[in-house]
Protein backbone atom coordinates (compact mmCIF):
# COMPACT_ATOMS: atom_id res chain seq x y z
CA UNK A 1 0.00 0.00 0.00
CA UNK A 2 0.93 3.67 -0.82
CA UNK A 3 1.21 5.30 2.97
CA UNK A 4 1.68 9.33 3.32
CA UNK A 5 3.09 10.76 6.43
CA UNK A 6 2.10 14.74 7.01
CA UNK A 7 3.47 17.06 9.32
CA UNK A 8 3.99 21.11 8.98
CA UNK A 9 7.73 21.84 9.64
CA UNK A 10 8.38 21.40 13.01
CA UNK A 11 11.66 18.71 13.73
CA UNK A 12 9.85 17.53 16.57
CA UNK A 13 6.77 16.47 14.95
CA UNK A 14 8.79 14.92 12.27
CA UNK A 15 11.18 12.87 14.39
CA UNK A 16 8.10 10.68 16.10
CA UNK A 17 6.90 9.07 13.14
CA UNK A 18 10.39 8.08 11.55
CA UNK A 19 10.22 5.12 13.09
CA UNK A 20 6.99 3.44 12.40
CA UNK A 21 7.60 5.12 8.31
CA UNK A 22 10.42 3.01 8.41
CA UNK A 23 8.63 -0.05 9.49
CA UNK A 24 6.24 0.58 6.50
CA UNK A 25 8.80 0.46 3.94
CA UNK A 26 11.06 -2.08 5.10
CA UNK A 27 7.89 -4.14 5.41
CA UNK A 28 7.63 -3.84 1.49
CA UNK A 29 4.84 -0.14 1.52
CA UNK A 30 5.20 3.21 -0.40
CA UNK A 31 6.46 5.96 2.27
CA UNK A 32 6.15 9.16 1.45
CA UNK A 33 6.44 12.23 3.58
CA UNK A 34 4.76 15.55 2.85
CA UNK A 35 5.83 18.98 4.33
CA UNK A 36 6.95 22.67 3.49
CA UNK A 37 9.99 22.98 2.19
CA UNK A 38 11.80 24.23 5.29
CA UNK A 39 11.19 20.62 6.74
CA UNK A 40 12.45 18.89 3.84
CA UNK A 41 16.27 18.47 4.11
CA UNK A 42 15.02 16.62 7.66
CA UNK A 43 12.37 14.44 6.09
CA UNK A 44 16.15 13.38 3.43
CA UNK A 45 18.24 12.78 6.13
CA UNK A 46 15.79 10.31 7.71
CA UNK A 47 16.21 8.32 4.95
CA UNK A 48 12.46 8.81 3.48
CA UNK A 49 11.00 10.44 0.67
CA UNK A 50 9.80 13.88 1.00
CA UNK A 51 7.25 16.13 -0.70
CA UNK A 52 6.98 19.63 -1.12
CA UNK A 53 4.04 21.07 -0.60
CA UNK A 54 3.55 24.75 0.72
CA UNK A 55 5.55 28.36 0.29
CA UNK A 56 8.72 28.58 1.27
CA UNK A 57 8.39 30.84 4.03
CA UNK A 58 9.63 29.42 7.23
CA UNK A 59 7.33 28.63 10.46
CA UNK A 60 8.83 31.65 12.48
CA UNK A 61 8.63 34.24 9.18
CA UNK A 62 4.78 33.26 9.12
CA UNK A 63 4.64 33.44 12.45
CA UNK A 64 6.23 37.09 12.32
CA UNK A 65 3.99 37.72 9.43
CA UNK A 66 1.00 36.74 11.23
CA UNK A 67 1.67 38.47 14.48
CA UNK A 68 2.78 41.87 12.07
CA UNK A 69 -0.67 41.50 10.34
CA UNK A 70 -2.56 41.10 13.62
CA UNK A 71 -4.25 37.85 13.24
CA UNK A 72 -1.90 36.10 15.88
CA UNK A 73 -0.68 37.68 19.12
CA UNK A 74 2.32 38.42 19.73
CA UNK A 75 3.15 36.31 23.22
CA UNK A 76 1.51 33.69 24.73
CA UNK A 77 -2.06 33.18 24.82
CA UNK A 78 -3.53 32.93 28.34
CA UNK A 79 -7.20 31.83 28.98
CA UNK A 80 -9.01 33.88 31.09
CA UNK A 81 -10.51 31.06 33.04
CA UNK A 82 -9.42 28.27 34.73
CA UNK A 83 -8.42 25.22 32.10
CA UNK A 84 -7.99 22.73 35.09
CA UNK A 85 -10.45 20.49 33.76
CA UNK A 86 -9.09 19.95 30.24
CA UNK A 87 -6.46 17.87 31.83
CA UNK A 88 -8.25 15.14 33.84
CA UNK A 89 -7.19 12.10 33.08
CA UNK A 90 -9.91 9.38 31.87
CA UNK A 91 -13.26 10.31 30.64
CA UNK A 92 -14.87 9.72 33.80
CA UNK A 93 -17.81 12.11 35.16
CA UNK A 94 -16.32 15.49 34.09
CA UNK A 95 -18.25 17.86 32.91
CA UNK A 96 -16.32 19.83 30.74
CA UNK A 97 -16.02 22.98 29.94
CA UNK A 98 -18.70 25.46 29.54
CA UNK A 99 -19.78 26.91 26.22
CA UNK A 100 -18.30 30.48 27.19
CA UNK A 101 -14.78 29.14 27.55
CA UNK A 102 -14.42 26.29 25.30
CA UNK A 103 -15.85 28.70 22.07
CA UNK A 104 -13.07 31.13 23.86
CA UNK A 105 -10.21 28.16 23.32
CA UNK A 106 -11.76 27.42 19.57
CA UNK A 107 -11.64 31.15 18.54
CA UNK A 108 -8.31 32.59 20.00
CA UNK A 109 -6.22 29.29 19.72
CA UNK A 110 -7.16 25.87 17.94
CA UNK A 111 -8.64 27.50 14.86
CA UNK A 112 -5.70 30.31 14.40
CA UNK A 113 -3.41 27.59 15.01
CA UNK A 114 -5.17 25.47 12.09
CA UNK A 115 -5.33 28.54 9.57
CA UNK A 116 -1.05 28.96 10.47
CA UNK A 117 -0.20 25.80 10.25
CA UNK A 118 -2.36 24.54 7.22
CA UNK A 119 -3.84 26.89 4.76
CA UNK A 120 -0.71 27.37 2.95
CA UNK A 121 -0.48 23.34 2.41
CA UNK A 122 -3.73 22.18 1.74
CA UNK A 123 -3.45 22.81 -1.81
CA UNK A 124 -0.45 21.49 -3.28
CA UNK A 125 -1.26 18.35 -0.34
CA UNK A 126 -4.35 17.49 -2.48
CA UNK A 127 -3.25 17.84 -5.91
CA UNK A 128 -0.26 15.60 -4.65
CA UNK A 129 -2.15 13.30 -3.23
CA UNK A 130 -4.69 13.18 -6.68
CA UNK A 131 -1.54 12.21 -8.05
CA UNK A 132 -0.23 9.38 -5.89
CA UNK A 133 -3.19 7.78 -4.64
CA UNK A 134 -2.11 7.33 -1.12
CA UNK A 135 -4.28 4.13 1.03
CA UNK A 136 -3.56 5.28 4.11
CA UNK A 137 -2.71 8.78 5.22
CA UNK A 138 -1.03 9.20 8.65
CA UNK A 139 -1.47 12.67 10.41
CA UNK A 140 0.61 14.87 12.76
CA UNK A 141 -1.92 15.91 15.41
CA UNK A 142 -2.11 19.14 14.65
CA UNK A 143 -1.21 18.91 10.66
CA UNK A 144 -4.92 19.26 9.68
CA UNK A 145 -4.65 19.47 5.98
CA UNK A 146 -3.69 15.34 6.11
CA UNK A 147 -7.18 15.48 6.85
CA UNK A 148 -8.63 17.41 3.80
CA UNK A 149 -6.41 15.46 1.37
CA UNK A 150 -6.97 12.16 2.59
CA UNK A 151 -10.76 13.19 2.27
CA UNK A 152 -10.76 13.80 -1.21
CA UNK A 153 -9.07 10.87 -2.84
CA UNK A 154 -10.99 8.65 -0.31
CA UNK A 155 -7.87 7.32 1.78
CA UNK A 156 -7.62 6.02 4.97
CA UNK A 157 -6.80 8.80 7.33
CA UNK A 158 -5.27 8.50 10.70
CA UNK A 159 -4.13 10.40 13.52
CA UNK A 160 -0.06 10.03 15.57
CA UNK A 161 -0.65 11.09 18.61
CA UNK A 162 3.01 11.84 20.64
CA UNK A 163 1.43 13.21 23.53
CA UNK A 164 -2.24 13.59 25.48
CA UNK A 165 -4.54 13.82 23.06
CA UNK A 166 -5.94 17.36 24.11
CA UNK A 167 -7.46 18.19 20.27
CA UNK A 168 -9.89 15.49 21.18
CA UNK A 169 -11.16 15.96 24.36
CA UNK A 170 -11.44 20.12 23.67
CA UNK A 171 -13.67 18.95 20.17
CA UNK A 172 -16.11 16.87 22.20
CA UNK A 173 -16.12 19.22 25.29
CA UNK A 174 -17.11 21.87 22.15
CA UNK A 175 -19.81 19.38 21.36
CA UNK A 176 -21.06 18.51 24.05
CA UNK A 177 -21.86 22.17 25.54
CA UNK A 178 -23.24 22.94 22.02
CA UNK A 179 -25.77 20.47 22.05
CA UNK A 180 -27.23 22.95 25.32
CA UNK A 181 -26.83 25.82 23.14
CA UNK A 182 -30.27 26.96 20.61
CA UNK A 183 -29.64 26.25 17.34
CA UNK A 184 -29.50 30.04 16.36
CA UNK A 185 -26.63 30.30 18.45
CA UNK A 186 -24.16 27.43 17.39
CA UNK A 187 -21.18 28.64 15.80
CA UNK A 188 -18.59 26.26 14.80
CA UNK A 189 -15.36 27.80 13.76
CA UNK A 190 -13.31 24.31 13.36
CA UNK A 191 -16.26 23.03 11.04
CA UNK A 192 -16.17 25.89 8.68
CA UNK A 193 -12.85 25.39 8.39
CA UNK A 194 -12.75 22.09 7.56
CA UNK A 195 -16.04 22.69 5.30
CA UNK A 196 -14.84 25.06 3.55
CA UNK A 197 -11.66 22.73 2.23
CA UNK A 198 -13.58 20.00 2.10
CA UNK A 199 -16.39 21.89 -0.42
CA UNK A 200 -13.62 22.59 -2.57
CA UNK A 201 -12.71 19.73 -3.58
CA UNK A 202 -16.05 17.74 -3.45
CA UNK A 203 -16.65 16.55 -0.12
CA UNK A 204 -18.45 17.24 2.78
CA UNK A 205 -18.03 18.30 6.42
CA UNK A 206 -17.97 14.85 9.03
CA UNK A 207 -16.05 15.05 12.52
CA UNK A 208 -14.13 11.96 10.69
CA UNK A 209 -11.85 14.88 9.85
CA UNK A 210 -11.51 16.36 12.96
CA UNK A 211 -10.84 13.21 14.94
CA UNK A 212 -9.94 11.07 12.22
CA UNK A 213 -11.20 7.09 11.42
CA UNK A 214 -8.54 5.64 13.89
CA UNK A 215 -5.59 7.19 16.40
CA UNK A 216 -2.24 5.50 16.88
CA UNK A 217 -1.27 6.45 20.36
CA UNK A 218 2.40 6.20 21.91
CA UNK A 219 1.32 7.14 25.63
CA UNK A 220 0.87 4.09 28.24
CA UNK A 221 -2.27 4.03 29.45
CA UNK A 222 -2.30 6.49 32.54
CA UNK A 223 -1.97 9.14 30.69
CA UNK A 224 -4.87 9.01 27.94
CA UNK A 225 -7.46 11.10 28.26
CA UNK A 226 -10.20 10.32 26.44
CA UNK A 227 -9.54 8.18 24.07
CA UNK A 228 -10.26 7.54 20.07
CA UNK A 229 -13.28 4.62 20.03
CA UNK A 230 -10.14 3.36 17.68
CA UNK A 231 -7.40 3.90 19.09
CA UNK A 232 -3.94 1.75 18.02
CA UNK A 233 -1.28 1.24 20.91
CA UNK A 234 2.41 1.56 19.26
CA UNK A 235 5.34 1.58 21.76
CA UNK A 236 7.63 5.30 21.46
CA UNK A 237 10.63 4.43 19.76
CA UNK A 238 13.31 7.18 19.90
CA UNK A 239 14.67 9.08 17.13
CA UNK A 240 17.06 12.10 17.21
CA UNK A 241 17.87 13.02 13.75
CA UNK A 242 21.99 12.79 12.88
CA UNK A 243 23.17 11.83 15.66
CA UNK A 244 26.94 10.55 16.85
CA UNK A 245 27.84 9.37 20.07
CA UNK A 246 30.50 11.60 21.70
CA UNK A 247 33.77 10.21 23.48
CA UNK A 248 32.57 11.28 27.35
CA UNK A 249 29.74 8.80 26.76
CA UNK A 250 32.33 5.56 26.25
CA UNK A 251 33.08 6.02 29.89
CA UNK A 252 30.30 5.04 32.67
CA UNK A 253 29.55 8.56 34.72
CA UNK A 254 31.61 8.94 37.73
CA UNK A 255 28.89 10.33 40.13
CA UNK A 256 25.05 10.09 39.43
CA UNK A 257 24.43 11.59 36.06
CA UNK A 258 22.02 14.37 35.48
CA UNK A 259 20.14 15.83 32.07
CA UNK A 260 19.08 18.70 32.30
CA UNK A 261 17.34 19.41 28.34
CA UNK A 262 14.64 21.40 26.93
CA UNK A 263 14.21 20.07 23.58
CA UNK A 264 15.74 20.80 20.06
CA UNK A 265 12.01 23.08 19.23
CA UNK A 266 12.90 25.15 21.88
CA UNK A 267 16.44 26.14 20.30
CA UNK A 268 14.02 27.10 17.41
CA UNK A 269 11.97 30.14 18.41
CA UNK A 270 12.63 31.96 21.58
CA UNK A 271 9.49 32.21 22.65
CA UNK A 272 9.81 28.84 23.47
CA UNK A 273 12.70 29.23 26.04
CA UNK A 274 11.44 27.79 29.24
CA UNK A 275 13.52 30.27 31.32
CA UNK A 276 16.02 32.99 31.22
CA UNK A 277 19.69 32.57 31.41
CA UNK A 278 19.93 34.20 34.97
CA UNK A 279 17.91 31.44 36.32
CA UNK A 280 19.88 28.72 34.34
CA UNK A 281 22.84 30.26 35.98
CA UNK A 282 20.92 29.91 39.50
CA UNK A 283 19.91 26.65 39.05
CA UNK A 284 24.05 26.05 38.36
CA UNK A 285 25.40 27.48 41.60
CA UNK A 286 22.97 25.62 43.64
CA UNK A 287 23.57 22.16 42.29
CA UNK A 288 27.68 23.39 42.37
CA UNK A 289 28.13 21.45 44.89
CA UNK A 290 26.55 18.67 44.37
CA UNK A 291 28.16 14.79 44.13
CA UNK A 292 26.49 15.02 40.39
CA UNK A 293 27.89 14.83 36.91
CA UNK A 294 25.30 17.72 35.22
CA UNK A 295 24.81 17.59 31.85
CA UNK A 296 23.46 20.38 30.31
CA UNK A 297 22.11 20.95 26.78
CA UNK A 298 22.29 25.18 25.61
CA UNK A 299 22.44 26.63 22.34
CA UNK A 300 26.16 28.21 21.85
CA UNK A 301 24.89 31.98 22.33
CA UNK A 302 22.84 31.33 25.80
CA UNK A 303 26.63 29.38 26.78
CA UNK A 304 28.42 32.54 26.07
CA UNK A 305 26.08 34.43 28.43
CA UNK A 306 26.91 32.31 31.64
CA UNK A 307 29.08 33.91 34.21
CA UNK A 308 30.56 30.57 35.38
CA UNK A 309 30.13 26.77 34.86
CA UNK A 310 30.59 25.16 37.78
CA UNK A 311 33.23 21.57 37.98
CA UNK A 312 30.44 18.99 38.15
CA UNK A 313 28.57 20.43 34.77
CA UNK A 314 29.16 19.67 31.27
CA UNK A 315 27.94 21.90 28.62
CA UNK A 316 27.00 20.50 25.27
CA UNK A 317 24.93 22.14 22.47
CA UNK A 318 23.54 18.56 21.48
CA UNK A 319 23.70 15.02 22.65
CA UNK A 320 21.07 12.24 21.00
CA UNK A 321 18.92 11.60 24.13
CA UNK A 322 18.17 7.65 23.66
CA UNK A 323 22.28 7.58 24.21
CA UNK A 324 22.44 9.57 27.11
CA UNK A 325 19.26 8.89 28.85
CA UNK A 326 20.30 5.05 29.48
CA UNK A 327 23.24 6.45 31.64
CA UNK A 328 21.28 9.02 33.67
CA UNK A 329 19.72 8.98 37.68
CA UNK A 330 17.41 12.00 36.58
CA UNK A 331 16.22 14.10 33.91
CA UNK A 332 14.84 17.67 33.85
CA UNK A 333 13.03 18.76 31.13
CA UNK A 334 10.10 21.08 29.51
CA UNK A 335 7.57 18.35 28.87
CA UNK A 336 8.38 18.23 25.35
CA UNK A 337 6.83 14.78 23.87
CA UNK A 338 10.30 13.43 22.71
CA UNK A 339 11.86 14.05 25.93
CA UNK A 340 9.29 13.25 28.11
CA UNK A 341 8.44 9.90 26.03
CA UNK A 342 11.76 9.31 25.86
CA UNK A 343 12.52 9.23 29.65
CA UNK A 344 9.18 7.29 30.48
CA UNK A 345 10.77 4.75 27.94
CA UNK A 346 14.14 4.14 29.99
CA UNK A 347 12.54 4.10 33.20
CA UNK A 348 14.46 7.36 34.57
CA UNK A 349 12.70 9.85 37.38
CA UNK A 350 11.89 12.94 35.86
CA UNK A 351 11.91 16.47 37.00
CA UNK A 352 9.09 18.41 34.53
CA UNK A 353 9.65 22.16 34.15
CA UNK A 354 6.36 22.45 32.74
CA UNK A 355 5.75 24.58 29.75
CA UNK A 356 4.17 22.35 27.36
CA UNK A 357 0.63 22.58 26.66
CA UNK A 358 -0.10 19.17 27.79
CA UNK A 359 2.11 19.49 30.88
CA UNK A 360 -0.46 20.28 33.66
CA UNK A 361 -1.60 16.30 32.74
CA UNK A 362 1.71 14.97 32.83
CA UNK A 363 2.57 16.44 36.15
CA UNK A 364 -0.34 15.27 37.34
CA UNK A 365 0.13 11.55 36.41
CA UNK A 366 4.05 12.10 37.71
CA UNK A 367 3.54 12.47 40.96
CA UNK A 368 0.17 10.07 41.17
CA UNK A 369 2.80 7.53 39.96
CA UNK A 370 5.17 8.86 41.81
CA UNK A 371 7.40 8.99 38.54
CA UNK A 372 8.93 12.43 38.78
CA UNK A 373 7.86 15.77 40.18
CA UNK A 374 7.27 19.02 38.69
CA UNK A 375 7.99 22.33 39.09
CA UNK A 376 6.47 25.36 37.03
CA UNK A 377 9.01 27.70 34.87
CA UNK A 378 8.72 30.87 37.32
CA UNK A 379 9.36 28.72 40.71
CA UNK A 380 12.35 26.80 39.00
CA UNK A 381 14.78 28.92 41.28
CA UNK A 382 18.66 27.56 42.18
CA UNK A 383 17.44 26.28 45.82
CA UNK A 384 14.05 24.97 44.49
CA UNK A 385 15.30 22.49 41.76
CA UNK A 386 18.15 21.50 44.15
CA UNK A 387 15.27 20.57 46.79
CA UNK A 388 13.48 18.15 44.47
CA UNK A 389 16.55 16.99 42.81
CA UNK A 390 17.54 15.94 46.08
CA UNK A 391 14.42 13.96 46.24
CA UNK A 392 14.07 12.21 43.12
CA UNK A 393 17.72 11.21 43.73
CA UNK A 394 17.53 10.22 47.11
CA UNK A 395 13.94 8.03 47.75
CA UNK A 396 13.96 5.20 45.65
CA UNK A 397 10.28 5.03 45.37
CA UNK A 398 10.50 7.24 42.35
CA UNK A 399 12.98 4.85 40.41
CA UNK A 400 10.23 2.43 41.25
CA UNK A 401 7.26 4.59 39.67
CA UNK A 402 9.23 5.24 36.60
CA UNK A 403 9.99 1.90 36.29
CA UNK A 404 6.91 0.69 36.14
CA UNK A 405 5.92 2.94 33.87
CA UNK A 406 8.70 1.84 31.94
CA UNK A 407 7.28 -1.58 31.90
CA UNK A 408 3.79 -0.51 30.60
CA UNK A 409 5.50 1.44 27.69
CA UNK A 410 7.08 -1.42 26.34
CA UNK A 411 4.88 -3.57 26.45
CA UNK A 412 3.50 -1.94 23.67
CA UNK A 413 3.77 -3.45 20.34
CA UNK A 414 6.61 -2.10 18.03
CA UNK A 415 6.44 0.04 15.22
CA UNK A 416 6.64 -3.26 13.04
CA UNK A 417 4.39 -4.73 14.61
CA UNK A 418 1.66 -2.26 14.08
CA UNK A 419 2.45 -2.44 10.11
CA UNK A 420 -0.06 -5.82 9.95
CA UNK A 421 -2.45 -4.04 11.88
CA UNK A 422 -2.44 -1.13 9.86
CA UNK A 423 -2.54 -3.15 6.69
CA UNK A 424 -5.91 -4.93 8.15
CA UNK A 425 -7.34 -1.91 8.67
CA UNK A 426 -6.73 -0.60 5.22
CA UNK A 427 -8.06 -3.67 3.71
CA UNK A 428 -10.69 -3.54 5.75
CA UNK A 429 -11.77 0.04 4.74
CA UNK A 430 -11.25 -1.12 0.88
CA UNK A 431 -14.14 -3.70 1.15
CA UNK A 432 -16.61 -1.20 2.69
CA UNK A 433 -15.98 1.83 1.21
CA UNK A 434 -14.76 2.52 -2.97
CA UNK A 435 -12.72 5.11 -3.16
CA UNK A 436 -14.33 8.37 -5.00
Amino acid sequence: MRVLFVTFAWKTHFYPMVPLAWALQAAGHEVRVASEPELLDTVTEAGLTAVSVGPEETLEQRIRRTQEEGDLPKGPIVPPFSTESLYEIGGGNREGLPWEDITWLFDNVVVPRTRLLNDGMVDDLVAFSRSWQPDLVLCDVVTNAGAVAADAVGAVHGRLLFWLDLSLRMRRDFLRAMEQQPLAARPDALRDWYAGWAQKYGSDFSEELVTGQFAINVLPEPYRLEPHEQTLSMRYVPYNGRSVVPPWLYEPPRAPRVLMTFGISARQLAELQVMSVEQVQGILGALADLDIELVLTLPEEARQQLDSVPDNTRIVDFVPFNVVAPTCSVVIHHGGAGNFNGTLLHGIPQLLVDSAVDAPAKRIVLEKTRAGLSVSPDEATGPRVREMLARLLGDGTFRAGAQRLQREALGQPTPGALVQELERLVAGDRESRPRP
